[in-house]
């Protein structure tokens, strides 16, 4: 689904898209920066001119197997160096790899593969205590086209070729050219309902989103960026992640893991200045023992992303580390990056999820019949711009409902923009309770219950009832040694002054919340537990 002609051509012509590829983006600033650190692990360093040389021969060694452009790859490799440099070899011989995350099992590789026709799979034997080779063999008996099984290093598994000796086999030279106008990647959709949906992104597009987001962020080649999160995720991939820091010569620190004793040892070892999380991620770290054990001065900024930070949090990582600057980030795989200025005053940090990162994109705020709501009136936002996409790889039906006529996506996110410009979400439209015909915002009862000193986490889901069609139901997980009951939620919230319809129903006191793939809180098994549990509960 490209964009059309004309908006493609006005976008080239401003300067907007670039005739150039990611792999010639790493090229070209392995140029800039031949001997700076671009990767960092605990197993060593790399630096641009390593990542580029690295990268440019394992290309050479897959055309040599038969890999080429337009191909499908199954991505499935962790925060780990080889990510990257299979990346941009793929990159380099136009292999279009799907960004699959080290949680993805059986049934969505199977999906994936078959409904691509991946010709190959990368992966590492074994992460975390599952055989990722015993399930990529599985899938291979059931899906014709795929090929090859790789994985880093050295080794001797039967049906799998280990990347090492590639590298010493393989050769940057005489690559393919390749259309920078032309898919790229595909990245997954972060819905949590159903199968991921593939989300095709050119090079053009993403090397656009990725400037334009160090361009806000104002990161240089001082920057260091922590990735804890998944790397084949938008967030840390790029917008804004290791991509955006690549093109100001940054470097880029891979956590093995994203629990907080590890993340902690890594600021300190490689002097981290840039730390990407979801806001579950962010009270995790604030909430460990183990924070006060490690220097974390070089941190400045802090961006949340993946789910809206609310203001509570922010106060709170404000005090924990005074020198941090909190920065929110809202966006989608689809495209649009959202990103507060770092000069911003303090209260739209705060209260706000920020403005476009590209001064070409374009957003609407729409009712439910597609006409604009009043100015500071909630919601839907849709979008279209030069790297949000205008629709998701065969999915007929989901572009028919997901897009309007004009191109634009329907992000089903519920906003208001207040008169400075900057976004406000209010939560998902799927999150909208309806209770009696009353429409109850989740994240405003949330952001109220979080204030309360009793508690660490909630979240708000509906369930069902036979004469409202739906009520509110809390999810509270206390601080530790804290309690809570229902009737000193209802008293709490009372005190608050907000209509009664909107103060939950229900409590249910959790030690854990359920997480998406992504680690967001997965507000659908929430509910499908209520479902389940029914009136009795």
């Amino acid at each position: 689904m490209p964009w059309p002609e004309q908006v493609a051509r006005d976008y080239v012509r401003k300067g907007i898209w670039e005739a150039k590829c990611l792999g010639d983006l790493l090229d070209e600033k392995a140029g800039d920066y031949p001997n700076s650190i671009f990767l960092s692990d605990d197993q060593g360093q790399l630096t641009y001119a390593e990542v580029s040389r690295q990268a440019g021969q394992l290309a050479g060694a897959l055309t040599g197997m038969g890999l080429g452009n337009r191909d499908i790859a199954l991505l499935q490799l962790p925060n780990i160096k080889d990510f990257v440099i299979v990346f941009f070899a793929l990159q380099k011989i136009g292999v279009i790899p799907i960004m699959c995350l080290p949680a993805h099992r059986h049934s969505e590789i199977e999906h994936f593969a078959l409904a691509t026709g991946a010709k190959a799979h990368f992966l590492v034997p074994e992460f975390r205590g599952f055989d990722f080779v015993e399930m990529a063999r599985e899938v291979q008996g059931k899906v014709p086209t795929l090929e090859h099984i790789f994985a880093p290093g050295q080794g001797c598994e039967p049906g799998v070729t280990y990347l090492e000796p590639l590298l010493d086999a393989g050769a940057g030279e005489n690559l393919p050219d390749l259309d920078p106008f032309d898919v790229a990647f595909m990245h997954l959709s972060g819905g949590t309902t159903g199968m991921s949906k593939l989300i095709p992104r050119t090079h053009a597009d993403y090397i656009h989103n990725c400037r334009e987001c160090a361009r806000v962020l104002e990161w240089d080649e001082n920057t260091k960026y922590l990735a804890a999160l998944p790397i084949s995720h938008n967030f840390p991939l790029g917008a804004p992640g290791m991509i955006a820091v690549m093109g100001v010569g940054g470097e880029v620190v891979l956590s093995a893991s994203p629990d907080a004793q590890t993340i902690f040892a890594t600021i300190e070892k490689f002097g981290a200045t840039i730390l990407p999380a979801t806001p579950t991620l962010l009270i995790n770290l604030l909430e460990s023992p183990e924070r006060d054990n490690y220097d974390l001065s070089s941190l400045n900024q802090a961006i949340a992303g993946g789910q809206r930070m609310l203001p509570e949090l922010f106060d709170r990582l404000r005090e924990a580390i005074p020198q941090i600057d909190p920065i929110q980030a809202f966006g989608m795989a689809e495209g649009l990056t959202n990103l507060v200025r770092p000069g911003d005053p303090v209260e739209i940090k705060r209260e706000t999820q920020g403005r476009p990162a590209s001064p070409a994109d374009e957003i609407r705020i729409v009712d439910d019949d597609g006409n604009d709501v009043e100015e500071g009136g909630i919601g839907e936002l849709i979008t279209r711009g030069p790297y949000t996409i205008r629709g998701y790889y065969r999915a007929d039906e989901q572009n028919l409902n997901g897009f309007t006529k004009d191109g634009f996506y329907r992000t089903g996110d519920l906003v208001r923009l207040q008169d400075n410009g900057n976004l406000v979400v209010e939560g998902r439209k799927k999150d909208l309770i309806n209770r009696g015909g009353e429409k109850i915002s989740v994240e405003e009862v949330e952001n109220l219950i979080l204030s309360h000193a009793h508690v660490r986490m909630t979240a708000v889901v509906a369930m069902p009832d036979p004469v409202m069609g739906e009520r509110a139901c809390a999810f509270v997980i206390p601080k530790p040694g804290e309690s809570l009951s229902f009737g000193e939620l209802k008293e709490f919230l009372l005190e608050k002054q907000i209509a009664k319809f909107k103060i939950p129903e229900r409590l249910e006191i959790v030690d854990s919340f359920p997480l998406t793939k992504v680690g967001k809180v997965s507000k659908k098994d929430l509910r499908e537990r209520l479902a389940a549990e029914g009136d009795g509960a």
